[in-house]
């Protein structure tokens, strides 16, 4: 950390998701952006950052307090053993975090020697929508919490160019739906409802192009009885003039009330035997 008290924050990775890191950082008092990987040293310029295309070179030049890994899973486990090797300490990396439990679960374990910090990205639980569904559940005013619905339906997953003008690496995840999608909900129904004691899951195929699924049922049992389903297909749409704002539409039921999430964020109460909200 800098003498004046201000974290100094390097970034890898300058694909489509980078700019909303960065902005974030750039928003944020007491943090300043330091510079910038890629290795598509092109994309790293574009930030108008100091630019590398090698994270190892950027760490020894720029000493930063602070990386943050903004690149697919793939990639996570060794960005985080060259950050270690380099003496940093705090990390943020996101998600959906390493390729797998063993890999995650090793890489942690490393951070925990290294004397180092490591917080993984994932923020929908933040969002303002389920803060306020969060607030009502607590409030009792649906109840007894009894089912819990999300139907992904961003429709951005038909036809053969499919994320490619986005995030291509989408079409070769090989377990695409779960694994960068659902874990999003999956992170949101534990803030909701508490650790999921059961999961079952039904996924399939829809679009021929992608190499692992892109719709399915995920159905969780929940403390208390509770019980959810995180129902996706990303080849299907709904009613929103952003369809990546909530990228869906939720029910939250209780016996003494629903609360509805639509594609605009807004949240509904229907009284238990009432018609309209």
């Amino acid at each position: 950390m800098s003498a004046l008290g201000t974290v100094r924050v390097a970034c890898l990775g300058a694909g489509y998701f980078s700019q909303f890191h960065r902005d974030s950082w750039a928003r944020m008092p007491g943090a300043t952006l330091a510079a910038s990987c890629d290795r598509d040293i092109a994309k790293a310029r574009a930030t108008g950052l100091p630019a590398y295309d090698d994270l190892r070179t950027m760490l020894e030049a720029e000493k930063p307090d602070l990386l943050d890994i903004i690149l697919p899973p793939v990639a996570h486990a060794q960005a985080i053993r060259t950050a270690l090797d380099c003496g940093v300490k705090w990390i943020v990396c996101q998600k959906p975090f390493c390729d797998d439990l063993a890999q995650a679960t090793a890489i942690c374990a490393e951070v925990e020697a290294a004397g180092a910090t490591i917080v993984v990205h994932e923020n929908f639980r933040f969002q303002p929508w389920y803060r306020a569904i969060k607030a009502v559940l607590e409030a009792g005013r649906v109840g007894a919490l009894l089912q819990a619905t999300f139907r992904l339906r961003p429709g951005d997953g038909q036809g053969p160019r499919a994320y490619l003008d986005r995030q291509p690496y989408f079409q070769r995840m090989e377990r695409f739906l779960v694994h960068e999608t659902a874990v999003h909900w999956i992170d949101t129904f534990r803030y909701l409802m508490g650790e999921p004691e059961a999961v079952y899951a039904d996924l399939r195929k829809v679009n021929p192009v992608i190499a692992g699924e892109d719709a399915g049922y995920i159905l969780f049992d929940h403390p208390g009885g509770v019980r959810a389903l995180f129902d996706g297909n990303r080849s299907l749409d709904h009613a929103a003039d952003n369809h990546r704002r909530t990228m869906g539409e939720a029910w939250f039921e209780g016996d003494k009330g629903t609360l509805t999430l639509l594609g605009d964020g807004s949240v509904h109460l229907r009284p238990f035997g009432r018609l309209e909200t």
